[in-house]
């Protein structure tokens, strides 16, 4: 099973489930290992929400019962995590949430920002920082397991497999009337490779750069991108572009770490939280959560709608025993 993560932030599909474990209670909107999510508990969990009036606009707007269901689902990760927490002796502090938040703001304002998600997503602060929270256990389990190394050493190593790897780099192009000039210029721009700036004044012009450019692969024109993975990681090419009416100089760098170490950071979280995302699948199958049908299902860790019919929840030898008894499943 998979719960989503929710910096998408929720998505609810519709869709009709299997038989689950055999638990089964009125007053139980959904069962999480010995944990409960009360019928009261969860209807005044909504209420909560539909008191802050951007969260009950985006409500409205939903299909019934939907906005429930998404409580429940969110009601039933809480659990689910705080299990993980448990298992793999994880413990992430309201400190680090903030934390995590701040450096996701970048400066920008926490109150539009979580104004933002009640009104798009239906979300109070208290569940975006839920979110961030069940973020924050997967990257940690996958740190602890040895998944993932999100240390300085972790980035570090990710930063020289990006510069092997070539998907991005530093390209600037000087362009020059001859390949006698273009020779000398790259001469100079091997020899002294911060020479560029003022060879590029020298030589400034429609088809030159005052400085070096991030790009990618997929950026260059035809023209240019043999020479440059032929110069990569770093090197000085010369190239004659008939469009250039001359030839082009180009050198080639691999930006400093200082320059991807944002970028980079983000993708070792994001495959570390993937990593931990089967471990997290096992102990939420361990739990057996089982969803009340008045509430919808469970199909791939999220609660979704049922098919508005009066379920019996069974499993196993207890379906085969209660069916020759003509007996329902109890609590």
């Amino acid at each position: 099973m998979r719960r989503r993560p929710i910096v998408s932030l929720l998505v609810l599909g519709l869709a009709v489930a299997g038989l689950a474990g055999c638990r089964t209670s009125p007053d139980v909107a959904a069962y999480v290992g010995d944990d409960r999510v009360g019928v009261t508990e969860l209807q005044d969990a909504v209420a909560e929400r539909l008191a802050d009036d951007d969260v009950a606009a985006y409500a409205a707007g939903q299909d019934e019962g939907a906005f429930t269901r998404q409580v429940l689902d969110l009601m039933i990760g809480e659990r689910v995590y705080d299990a993980v927490e448990e298992r793999y002796d994880i413990d992430v502090t309201p400190g680090q949430v903030r934390d995590r938040i701040t450096e996701l703001l970048a400066g920008e304002d926490e109150d539009a920002l979580f104004t933002q998600l009640a009104q798009q997503q239906g979300l109070l602060p208290d569940d975006a920082r839920e979110i961030i929270r069940e973020l924050l256990v997967r990257e940690q389990v996958a740190q602890a397991e040895g998944l993932a190394d999100l240390t300085d050493e972790g980035i570090q190593a990710a930063y020289e497999d990006a510069q092997t790897a070539g998907g991005q780099f530093d390209l600037g192009y000087i362009t020059v009337p001859d390949q006698a000039t273009a020779d000398a210029v790259a001469a100079q721009l091997r020899a002294d490779p911060t020479s560029y700036a003022a060879l590029a004044t020298q030589y400034a012009g429609t088809y030159t750069l005052a400085a070096p450019q991030l790009r990618t692969a997929d950026q260059l024109p035809d023209v240019l991108a043999g020479p440059v993975q032929g110069a990569l990681p770093e090197g000085v090419f010369t190239v004659a572009v008939a469009e250039t009416g001359g030839v082009v100089v180009g050198q080639v760098s691999f930006p400093p770490l200082a320059d991807l170490e944002d970028d980079l950071t983000g993708q070792v979280r994001q495959d570390a939280s993937d990593a931990a995302q089967p471990l997290v699948d096992d102990v939420e199958a361990g739990l057996d959560v089982t969803v009340n049908p008045r509430f919808g299902t469970l199909e791939d860790g999220s609660v979704v709608a049922g098919d508005g019919g009066v379920v019996q929840i069974l499993s196993g030898d207890d379906a085969a025993g209660d069916a020759a008894d003509g007996s329902a499943a109890g609590d």
